[in-house]
Parts: C-alpha cells; sequence; structure tokens
C-alpha cells in the first residue's frame, strides 16, 4: 500500500529501489520524490555507514549499506539511483556503478553529468542494451512543467515550424584548450569540470525542444562569457548565451521560442513562468492610439504557480523537474518500456556537444548523430 497524492492510501504497483549516494543534493531533491512516486525505497548505501543508516530512517529504507555490491547482492531490487559527487578533478566517477548496476539485471537512474564524452556514455549504452534494462539520467530541464507546457504549445498546429529558440543562462566557459585537455583526461584547469555540471542543463533545454543539433560554433569573451550558435536539419537556428557575472538574484535562466510563420512566440522566466504570444497585426505603429485592442484569440496567455495554496504542484520537486524525472524512470520500468526522453541517447548527445566546445571558437563544428 502506498500513500497517493490525496492522502489516501493506494493499492499500486511499485519498484523496489536502492540508492547509492547520500549527500545533500540528493537528500534536499530525488530522496524527497518518493513520496509522490511508485517507488519503494528498500536500502541506502553511502561510503559512511552512519550517514547511510540515517538516510535509510529518515526516508523508510529497511536496510543500510557501506557497499554497493553487498547491496545489490543482499537486496531483491528492480533499479538503482546513482547520486555521488565528482572525484577531486571534478570528473563523474560513477559510470562504473552505473555499468557495475546493469549487469548485476537492475535498473538504473544516475544523476548529471553521466560522464564527460561520448565514449563513456557508450560503455553504459551497452550494458543496458546487453542486459535489456533501462538508463536514465537527470535531465530535469526536460521535466520542468513550464518546459513540458512550452513543448506542448510548440506542437500545436497553429504555433506553425520553430524557427529560432534563444536560451540564456550564467555560466562561464573556460578556454578550449583548457576543455580539451580535461575532456581527454587531464586535470581540471580553469573551471572545465565546474561547466561540465552546469553545461547539461540549457543543452538538454535545447534538445528537448528542437533535437540534436547539426552543427556547433561559438565564440568566448575574455572575462569568460560566451555566445554559442547550433543548426539544425529542421532549418531552425538556436543559440546558448552563457551570461557569465550576469545577476542571479532574480532568475538565471530565460528561454525565447519563436516561430517562423505564425508572429507568435513562448516566453520561459526563471523556468516557472511561461508566457505565450499569440501574434497580432503588424504595422499599428502612428495608426492605433492603444495596444489594448487585442481579441481573446490573439492576447498574451501567461501561466505561473500558484504559491497561495497548499498545492503539491507549487511545490520545488515539482516545478523544478525532479518529481517528473523519477516518475518518468519508475513508470518506465512498470510499463517495460524505454524512457520517453532523458535516457542514454540524450545522454550522449549531451557528451558530444560538451566535446564539441574542446574544438575551439570562431568554426562550424559538424555534430555528427550518427558517430
Amino acid at each position: 500500500m502506498h500513500i497517493g497524492f490525496s492522502g489516501r492510501l493506494e493499492d499500486r504497483p511499485e519498484i523496489r529501489a536502492g540508492f547509492i549516494g547520500c549527500g545533500g543534493h540528493s537528500f534536499r531533491n530525488i530522496y524527497p520524490t518518493f513520496q509522490f512516486t511508485p517507488v519503494d525505497l528498500v536500502a541506502t548505501c553511502d561510503l559512511d555507514l552512519d550517514k547511510a543508516k540515517a538516510f535509510a530512517a529518515q526516508f523508510g529504507a529497511a536496510h543500510a549499506y557501506a557497499d554497493y555490491r553487498e547491496m545489490i547482492e543482499k537486496e531483491q531490487l528492480d533499479a538503482v539511483f546513482v547520486v555521488t559527487n565528482l572525484d577531486k578533478n571534478l570528473r563523474p566517477f560513477y559510470s562504473k556503478f552505473a555499468i557495475d548496476c546493469l549487469n548485476a539485471g537492475l535498473h538504473v537512474w544516475m544523476e548529471k553529468p553521466a560522464a564527460v564524452t561520448c565514449a563513456e556514455v557508450e560503455e553504459m549504452q551497452a550494458a543496458a542494451r546487453e542486459n535489456g534494462k533501462i538508463g536514465m539520467v537527470g535531465l530535469k530541464r526536460m521535466f520542468v512543467p513550464a518546459a513540458e507546457k512550452a513543448k506542448a504549445l510548440m506542437d500545436r498546429p497553429e504555433f506553425g515550424p520553430c524557427s529560432l529558440v534563444t536560451l540564456t543562462t550564467t555560466k562561464y566557459v573556460p578556454e578550449p584548450s583548457a576543455i580539451a585537455e580535461y575532456v581527454a583526461g587531464k586535470p581540471n584547469r580553469d573551471k572545465a569540470g565546474e561547466l561540465l555540471g552546469h553545461f547539461w542543463h540549457p543543452i538538454s533545454s535545447l534538445l528537448f525542444f528542437l533535437g540534436m543539433p547539426k552543427t556547433l560554433s561559438y565564440e568566448r569573451s575574455r572575462s569568460g562569457g560566451a555566445l554559442a550558435t547550433f543548426t539544425f536539419e529542421s532549418g531552425a537556428i538556436a543559440s546558448v548565451v552563457f551570461a557569465w557575472q550576469a545577476s542571479n538574484n532574480g532568475g538565471i535562466e530565460r528561454i525565447m521560442i519563436h516561430s517562423g510563420q505564425s508572429r507568435r512566440h513562448i516566453m520561459i522566466d526563471n523556468n516557472i513562468r511561461l508566457t505565450y504570444h499569440r501574434g497580432g497585426e503588424p504595422g499599428r505603429f502612428g495608426v492605433e492610439p492603444s495596444f489594448f485592442v487585442e481579441d481573446l484569440d490573439h492576447s498574451i496567455a501567461v501561466w505561473e504557480p500558484e504559491f497561495s495554496l497548499g498545492n503539491l504542484y507549487n511545490k520545488g520537486l515539482f516545478l523544478m523537474g525532479f518529481w517528473g524525472e523519477v516518475q518518468e524512470f519508475a513508470t518506465a520500468i512498470l510499463e517495460n518500456r524505454q524512457p520517453r526522453k532523458a535516457g542514454f541517447d540524450h545522454a550522449w548527445q549531451c557528451a558530444r556537444i560538451f566535446e564539441a566546445f574542446a574544438e575551439g571558437t570562431g568554426k562550424a563544428i559538424a555534430l555528427d548523430v550518427n558517430a
């Protein structure tokens, strides 16, 4: 029996899950989603056994371990969540955990970044394929309700083909040589590892809206800001502005999605407020005394959370996409299907685009989708 959204007991299927990692991020954002998803947390694991026991007690797991191999051997699990820190050079080392779990016959959900290189992701893809298991990565931007609503609006016939997407974020972009060294396995220099940790957010948003780009070109300012331009097979273009040193007060991301035919565009501010601008006739400058003239079919529509009521959907777990990604993982397992998004294929695409930044500025870089 499980407690549902309404607070009533529900008899519904759940996955039996273990969890590798007991840190601050997982404590705040991943473990708490289990109370709202079909996940039965059976065991926790951390190198600090006392910490694993404390997390088990806090979140209702029956057992705690200091060795994940012992956990997957002793517990009858369906899946494992992997949320650990990076190593001293800010490189993900937990792909080994994921591969071991996949080879043990378990589905795996892992936090981003899944890896630095495409080759590392391909090892996980192979393990998932050979064992017939699901692998999914925490690309939460694909599950933000505002982004999902924007994608639904983009897909409506009246919006028309998307021609342009712009995304602004406040990230530092290192020198290309530093990124290249980091990709090659050398120690982190000029914040290359810090870029990897946040890079997957804007890139996964781009993949969600437009799919895999065909080419990338970018320029970098001396201070570490950058402007990246992407082209797509559809004819659309996109830019990601890395506005380093911009204010973090009041929101660090803005997305604009433009139609090339219908005079419509969509804006997402701070990942929670969506506005849909629905056309209108041009040429009113100097003619109309007022712009309060649009009918309801052309006026601006606004969606934003309601914070004055005690609703589950105004919690950060929902608004930031954490619930959505865990829900999709558990549901995909129960329905015996691949996840609809944020699988290892999207992880490979994120890694490919990160690798491309190591190739340098001022040129068109082909992003071979079939590599």
